[in-house]
């Protein structure tokens, strides 16, 4: 053909010129791919009515191929949809070791995996009938129900045959299988003793468009081999340049027309390419016929169509509205084809039964129930552990097939509802997976609040408190004027009560759901009180230890003693801390927020303090004050005890310190509602050690030992001390 003259000379015009411009392909793979390779040199476009290979798809190799169907493996995951829908997970791969059949083990297992389905057996077996490696393969046969084979260019039978000779010198009871063929084709099937150990063989065929009784189009465009050498008495094999002259090309078929179409199956297929090559051709000539009109050419001399002029033409053609077959374009372009899905039941006695099971269109999966109601294995699923529940989730054996793994409770903040789920899916923030873990519900709004048992205890305490250092303020308001009163620096005490009468009323900032007001103001409030309850301890301290040197003749340090040194001391001491928290709400004041994770099932109001550094440091700065104190006081603890409140600062100090440096590993260490819970009980607990410590032995005396509250008695324990 490639000489395109009387002799067989390839790559020599000799002789009369013939003009070729397109190959029509029906051939394997092996002999497309020469084909294709040496018409490629030559651009001579090429079309074939067979499934094309990977390698014949690649444009940029063989960009003059035309391919009328779609590429090799197009179906398979029509397989794995199938597989998936019968929750068949645990099968077994066969193929025929071709280069096709390599090709299907290179493919095809990804697809399973992907979708969770193992093969346990994955098997390549000879085309020679060597049946020696199915041997071990075969041995799981028992575990497996299903099996996919990969069978091209032999009858079936021929490849049943090896696994039936293997299978027959298994021990006990064998039960059949399904076989799922993996390449496209119909079958004739009869009763054979060869499917003793097959329940049933299922394979996907091409749906073809409806055919009228009676064709429009003349059977003389081309001719079948057995036709050809029967009618013409010619063989194709002996073409040379004597006998091509006794093969006419033409002759009126009409005569066989009907004989022939029944006794070929396939007789529209060739029809198909023949009727896209006129097309294509009417439209190169077509356009040839214009444009030489436009140039004024004279159309008898015009130069005959090239392969290559000819080529353009059949990219432009539609192959799948003219194909037999239902052929479309995929979402990506691709060709592909709806697919009938075809059941064999093997019977023991009888023919095997041939019914439709199902259908492949437009890449979804439909199956026919009623045609499977006598097959076995619908109901038996074919599985290496029983399915993962809703609520848990798959985990991977390791060493095993990924058929084979654990089923363990979804992590926690999530769920699934469905069987065999991969991957459990997250709740949103505002909700939390139920006990089964099957569902998301709605997470509870939680605060410390005032109705709740600990807000109700917390609150309780501070009124508590808060009276009681009331009725003290009053007692001391009562008996200003006596002597340990007056001794104990009564204006500091004072001082000392009211920023205590305040502490105690702190707590309602903290308790309640959080506002903007509240968060702006609970730990500025708390920690400038507290500032001024600890520098008026400090001041209270330095004023004893003054007064006492004041008392040695010769010393200086009487004129520092007055209002001005302890009005100083707290004014200075709580301006700092004013400053801190003024800096605090200058950079990032707190803000009301909620918490969605802390807690599962709870969604916890809060305040966020912004920059949590600076809470940190205005509690520093308050635990800096009180080591000060506390350390003045310490020192002082040996003076006189009339006039001397160190041994009392000391030890509410070390209460106080105590209550703070547990504080702060037990908030860090809380969530939610209880680390404010726990901020509170240290306020109170901290402001009735200062309470209790300071002015508790006072009240004592004031009210209960009035003897003891006189000018002698003090005077008295002062000589006996100096």
């Amino acid at each position: 053909m490639l000489s395109t003259g009387e002799f067989n000379v390839p790559n020599y015009d000799c002789g009369k010129k013939e003009n070729l411009l397109a190959l029509l392909d029906g051939a394997r793979r092996g002999i497309s791919i020469q084909m294709s390779t040496l018409g490629g040199t030559y651009k001579v476009p090429q079309i074939s009515d067979t499934i094309a290979s990977e390698a014949l798809s690649d444009k940029s190799q063989f960009p003059f191929f035309h391919q009328m169907l779609p590429k090799e493996g197009f179906h398979y995951p029509a397989i794995v949809q199938l597989l998936f829908h019968f929750r068949w997970t645990f099968i077994g791969l066969f193929a025929s070791d071709t280069e096709n059949g390599e090709n299907f083990m290179r493919t095809f297992p990804p697809m399973l995996v992907k979708n969770g389905i193992c093969a346990v057996v994955s098997q390549l077996f000879s085309t020679t009938g060597y049946i020696a490696s199915l041997r071990d393969s075969l041995s799981k046969w028992r575990q497996v129900n299903v099996f996919v084979h990969f069978i091209e260019h032999v009858p079936i039978t021929d490849r049943i045959l090896p696994f039936h000779l293997i299978l027959m010198r298994l021990p006990g009871p064998i039960e059949g299988k399904v076989w799922i063929m993996a390449t496209l084709g119909t079958y004739r099937l009869k009763k054979h003793r060869l499917y003793k150990y097959v329940q049933s063989i299922w394979n996907f065929a091409f749906v073809e468009k409806e055919r009228p009784e009676d064709s429009a189009f003349e059977p003389h465009f081309f001719v079948e081999d057995e036709f050809h050498d029967h009618y013409f008495q010619c063989f194709l094999l002996k073409f040379s340049v004597k006998v091509r002259k006794r093969c006419i090309q033409k002759a009126p078929l009409e005569t066989q027309w009907k004989q022939n179409r029944k006794r070929s199956p396939n007789y529209y297929q060739p029809y198909s390419i023949v009727k896209t090559l006129a097309q294509a051709l009417n439209a190169a000539y077509s356009s040839r016929s214009r444009r030489g009109k436009k140039e004024g050419e004279k159309t008898l001399g015009s130069p005959r169509l090239q392969p290559w002029q000819f080529h353009p033409f059949l990219q432009k053609n539609e192959y799948c509205n003219i194909s037999d077959r239902k052929l479309y374009l995929d979402q990506n372009g691709v060709l592909a084809a709806d697919l009938a899905i075809m059941s064999y039941l093997i019977l023991p006695k009888e023919d095997p039964i041939q019914q439709p099971m199902g259908a492949w269109k437009r890449q979804r999966l439909t199956i026919h129930r009623r045609a499977l109601s006598r097959l076995k294995l619908l109901n038996k699923q074919s599985k290496c552990v029983e399915s993962c529940h809703p609520g848990f989730v798959k985990r991977a054996r390791e060493g095993e097939p990924v058929c084979c793994y654990d089923c363990v409770p979804c992590p926690e903040g999530t769920f699934s509802t469905q069987e065999d789920t991969q991957k459990c899916t997250k709740c949103p923030d505002d909700k939390y997976p139920n006990v089964d873990r099957v569902q998301c519900i709605f997470k509870a709004i939680t605060f410390l609040s005032y109705e709740e048992l600990l807000g109700i205890i917390l609150v309780s305490f501070a009124l508590l408190f808060f009276l009681t250092t009331g009725l003290v303020l009053i007692i001391f308001i009562k008996y200003r004027e006596t002597p340990l009163v007056k001794a104990n620096n009564r204006d500091l005490s004072y001082i000392l009560l009211v920023s205590l009468l305040l502490c105690f009323l702190s707590p309602s900032l903290f308790i309640g759901q959080p506002r903007k007001a509240t968060c702006l103001l609970r730990q500025t409030v708390f920690s400038i009180i507290f500032s001024v309850a600890v520098s008026s301890l400090l001041a209270k301290t330095i004023m004893v230890v003054l007064a006492f040197l004041a008392t040695k003749p010769g010393n200086r340090v009487k004129r520092w003693l007055g209002k001005s040194l302890a009005n100083s001391i707290i004014l200075s001491c709580s301006a700092v801390q004013i400053i801190i928290c003024s800096i605090w709400l200058g950079v990032s004041a707190p803000f009301p927020d909620s918490d969605l994770h802390s807690q599962p099932g709870e969604i916890i109001l809060q305040c966020n303090e912004g920059a949590v550094v600076m809470f940190y440091v205005t509690l520093s700065y308050m635990g800096f004050l009180a080591a000060i104190c506390f350390t003045v006081a310490f020192l002082a603890r040996n003076l006189p005890g009339a006039f001397n409140e160190a041994k009392l600062i000391t030890f509410s100090m070390l209460v106080f310190c105590s209550v703070w440096v547990t504080f702060v590993p037990t908030y860090l260490s809380t969530k939610g509602k209880h680390m404010v819970a726990v901020q509170v009980f240290s306020i109170l607990a901290s402001s009735a050690g200062l309470l209790g410590c300071i002015f508790i032995p006072k009240c004592y005396i004031i009210l209960l030992r009035p003897d003891l509250n006189t000018k002698e008695h003090l005077t008295t324990k002062i000589n006996i001390k100096t």
